[in-house]
């Protein structure tokens, strides 16, 4: 169980360091072009796109604000924390 719990904090750490950058990078435009911001991209969208959906069915869609970010972050501690209650 340990391991499991390692894990997942690791991937959780991680995930939430990817999805940071991918907020660093929003704000250069040149930057978001390259290979490593859409490798970033494709790990990333699958958290931050059903959170965004999420948020517009909330009608928290904040047009050209994106919180997405920001509940994905809470939501994948909130798992961590459950995960390491267990």
């Amino acid at each position: 169980m340990y391991i499991i719990k390692t894990s997942l904090g690791l991937l959780i750490r991680l995930l939430n360091s990817l999805i940071l950058v991918r907020v660093l990078l929003s704000f250069f435009p040149t930057l978001r072009n390259s290979k490593l911001a859409y490798f970033i991209y494709v790990l990333t969208e699958p958290i931050l796109g059903p959170c965004r959906a999420l948020l517009e069915r909330l009608g928290l869609g904040m047009g050209m604000l994106d919180f997405s970010p920001i509940l994905a972050y809470l939501l994948l501690n909130l798992i961590y924390s459950i995960v390491l209650a267990l």
